[in-house]
């Protein structure tokens, strides 16, 4: 079979399918959906019934295992919707004191972090909604398909809120450039071959080095760090929330920056203020601290129209879980007040990405989930994909949303948000683009990291220092 998963009405779940059932794993999304006017739970029911998720195989299929143990889809004879939806009436907030809409939906986002995983007795998704707070909350287990592959799925089924005739406008990356490998084509033969040797070398690096993070080496401890179990711990969840336009001009101040490098540099310069803050003068300068990011491997880069995802036969676009795990390392360094150049952590990103961005190590990881689960296991792979996240300190992803407002069941959405289920990592970090905005879920293990909420400040300020700068460098350049 394919590496991901097809359309038909029974067959075993592809490898990254079985990874993310495997206990070590059980890995669920949340996706929280905020809407300008009251839940029309009527509405909601209807437009489910009619829509394409309930006509897509995976969401109408059971997840059985056979008698070697090896997970099956199954067709589901009926959806009883009134098992999938799940109306929460009241506020939803424990806490002793009133608090916002937003506070309280990460609150329930952040206990049902760890709360008990999907039941298997019917297909692998809810729907919760938050009547209190005008919110809904999408529970999909992640053996359904990767985020890229989910969000396509969702905003299929919604229309901009400016024309509900049209479809939500998806900003697209480039497509990458297959013809980038013939641009020596006019040097001399040996500048090929230093070339091509640098790319091996590189490559052999980066893979050697995931391999190690598989086994033994490891980030040195800090204010961060998870580990083994620990994402059994309870959880706190906070939001980061900056403006698309910023990010944008941050760019613009360093030649062929991109929105993940802006990205980069802010988790890079806010880490460093966070850590700094909580353990002053304690930590070496330069201290590496590194991140795992999961990696889109398809054929075109950003959201897929979910025509193209459902083609079983169009490479690169099919359905479900493709993807890959790239480590970014990034350095601690202490402010040292007003003469510090806030770009100096984008730039340093830019490098390190670029680096990261012409590996095979994204690659390499996919491929090792396809090739250990068939001949080692769900058990041996589940350990070695596990391993790799107690050995480094965070977790990042990253999906591109629409560029306008749209509509959902008829009602406007106000933002989309997403985190997943625990890992061993003490902090995950999830960001979505949404009509001009980027929002960042910060999950964190609240006995590590008891302070998401100024780790999120951090960041905010991260980016407004690093407009400031650029802001500076476009007023001279005019």
């Amino acid at each position: 079979m394919g590496s991901s998963d097809d359309d038909c009405a029974e067959q075993p779940l592809s490898p990254p399918g079985r990874l993310f059932l495997h206990p070590r794993w059980n890995l669920t999304i949340h996706c929280a959906i905020g809407f300008k006017n009251p839940i029309d739970i009527d509405a909601i029911k209807s437009r489910l019934k009619n829509s394409l998720l309930l006509s897509h195989p995976r969401f109408s299929s059971l997840v059985v295992r056979d008698s070697h143990g090896v997970e099956h889809w199954q067709k589901a004879t009926h959806i009883d919707l009134d098992r999938h939806i799940i109306i929460l009436p009241n506020p939803v907030s424990t806490a002793s004191q009133p608090v916002d809409h937003d506070t309280a939906v990460n609150d329930y986002l952040a206990d049902l972090s760890i709360s008990s995983g999907l039941s298997t007795d019917k297909p692998l998704w809810e729907l919760h909604l938050l009547m209190a707070h005008n919110c809904c909350v999408f529970r999909l287990h992640h053996a359904l398909g990767d985020g890229v592959s989910l969000m396509s799925l969702f905003l299929a089924d919604c229309r901009r809120a400016d024309d509900h005739e049209k479809f939500p406008t998806l900003a697209y990356g480039k497509k990458r450039d297959k013809k980038r490998v013939n641009s020596s084509s006019g040097k001399g033969w040996w500048v090929l071959l230093i070339g091509f040797l640098s790319m091996v070398c590189s490559n052999l690096v980066f893979v050697v080095e995931l391999v190690m993070r598989s086994l033994w080496v490891c980030d040195s401890k800090t204010e961060i760090s998870g580990g083994d179990g620990v994402e059994l711990w309870p959880r706190k969840l906070a939001t980061a929330r900056f403006r698309l336009q910023d990010m944008k001009l941050v760019k613009k101040a360093v030649p062929n920056a991109t929105i993940n490098d802006v990205l980069f540099g802010v988790l890079s310069s806010g880490l460093s203020r966070y850590l700094e803050h909580r353990t002053p003068n304690a930590l070496p300068e330069g201290l590496q601290i590194t991140g795992l990011a999961m990696v889109d491997l398809r054929e075109q880069l950003g959201l897929q129209e979910l025509s193209d995802m459902m083609k079983r036969n169009s490479p690169g676009l099919s359905w479900g879980n493709k993807f890959g795990m790239i480590l970014l390392p990034i350095y601690y360094h202490k402010t040292n007040g007003t003469d510090d150049d806030p770009l100096v952590y984008l730039k340093r990103a830019k490098v390190m990405i670029d680096r990261r961005k012409q590996s095979l190590q994204a690659h390499f990881s996919y491929k090792t989930i396809l090739s250990t689960m068939p001949y080692l296991g769900a058990k041996v792979t589940a350990w070695l994909n596990y391993k790799i996240l107690c050995n480094t300190s965070f977790s990042i992803s990253n999906i591109i949303g629409p560029e306008e407002e749209i509509t959902a069941a008829g009602n406007t959405v106000t933002y989309l948000r997403v985190n997943s289920t625990t890992l061993p990592h003490a902090l995950t970090m999830h960001m979505v683009s949404y009509a001009g905005r980027v929002d960042i879920q910060i999950l964190v293990a609240k006995d590590i990291i008891p302070d998401p909420a100024f780790l999120a400040k951090c960041f905010e300020e991260a980016l407004l220092d690093m407009k400031e700068a650029a802001s500076c460098i476009a007023t001279m350049s005019n």
